[in-house]
């Protein structure tokens, strides 16, 4: 692979190594004609729960989903608080916003650039109903404290890990942990589909079922509608692709976490690198560094063919569609990282000669400043 060929995610490479697997997987499901909650769905949605060692996994149309459907089992309210990052992709303030209920942010650690755990409790009141830890870039939340916190005031916890499938806490997989775990599909992700999906895990009965009839027009059986529901299926072709995929997710993760590693030992003592916290299996779903004079450094590493993108520029309560009573200055950590953040490319293709590339061209400009 040519080190002028640098991808922010080679999700083609990827593909051609296990293409005859995907092709085959895909015209099974063309052939079956059973494109809407066919085997394909069942399946692998159980093999979600052997891996994950989760009592239920429920596919739906995507993380955002996911993250709705969520709080719709959970009779999340208009007026009902939810505690949460302001660091974060849109959708987890977007899909508590759709519902009518507030979010009511924390800020984040400086190292882990997940949730602070030591600043939730501040900002819990009768109004709150549920605690969303973000487990941002691959790396888990510190999750024993959150759920302390939770029981102590009689809170749900829904993990949103978009970013983090294939991630451990302790000796427990992200997604076990809260009351529900929220999973993305999106192509991008370490367990990336050819297209839209997402999945919600959960350990309770009662949850699983309104999961079940909420992504299925709050139907059990057709036309008898016994909830609030949308129409959030996961798509059988995307099943079968990404049953595929979950046999090699943890060497995807590996990978990446493999070439983290790597890029740490080229930046050590030049650049804020991640932090991974001991207890936890970092998978790096993004590999993000700080740095000076960012704007100008993309455009450096862009005109010597290396892609990098900012996750995220604004953080959500200084964005226009989710100020509420928000203001600048409200979370200065996160105001700080989104400054500075810059993520470089990582995927499971890449190689130790692009890394060497990649870590070069970033310290060259450095060195320029």
């Amino acid at each position: 692979m040519s080190i002028k060929n640098i991808q922010m995610v080679d999700t083609k490479n990827q593909y051609l190594k296990i293409k005859n697997e995907i092709d085959s997987a895909v015209s099974e499901v063309i052939e079956s004609t059973q494109f809407i909650q066919g085997p394909a769905v069942k399946n692998f949605e159980k093999n979600v729960e052997k891996y994950l060692k989760a009592k239920h996994a429920i596919g739906c149309a995507s993380g955002t989903d996911a993250l709705q459907i969520a709080m719709m089992a959970l009779d999340i309210k208009p007026g009902d608080e939810i505690i949460t990052t302001p660091f974060t992709f849109v959708a987890t303030t977007e899909t508590i916003a759709l519902l009518g209920a507030v979010p009511v942010y924390v800020d984040i650690d400086p190292d882990t650039y997940n949730i602070d755990v030591n600043k939730i409790e501040s900002k819990i009141t009768s109004k709150t109903k549920a605690i969303i830890p973000v487990h941002l870039y691959g790396q888990p939340c510190d999750m024993d404290p959150i759920m302390d916190i939770a029981r102590k005031h009689r809170l749900f916890v829904i993990e949103d890990a978009a970013q983090a499938m294939g991630a451990r806490y302790n000796d427990k997989m992200i997604c076990t942990i809260g009351d529900i775990g929220c999973i993305s599909f999106y192509p991008s992700k370490n367990l990336g589909a050819f297209g839209d999906g997402g999945m919600i895990t959960t350990e309770n009965d009662d949850i699983a079922d309104k999961l079940r009839m909420i992504i299925a027009h709050g139907s059990k059986r057709k036309y008898y509608h016994e909830t609030l529901g949308v129409n959030s299926r996961l798509d059988s072709i995307q099943a079968a692709i990404l049953n595929i995929k979950l046999k090699y997710l943890d060497e995807y993760c590996n990978a990446r976490y493999n070439a983290a590693v790597k890029y740490n030992k080229h930046f050590e003592g030049i650049f804020k690198t991640p932090y991974i916290m001991k207890n936890v299996k970092h998978i790096f779903h993004q590999y993000s560094i700080r740095v000076k004079n960012r704007d100008k450094m993309m455009e450096f590493l862009k005109e010597n063919g290396i892609p990098s993108m900012i996750y995220y520029p604004v953080p959500l309560h200084m964005q226009e569609a989710y100020k509420y009573h928000y203001k600048q200055g409200d979370y200065p950590v996160s105001e700080e990282i989104a400054k500075d953040i810059i993520s470089l490319p990582m995927h499971t293709e890449l190689t130790d000669e692009q890394i060497d590339f990649i870590a070069s061209k970033v310290i060259e400009f450095n060195s320029l400043q």
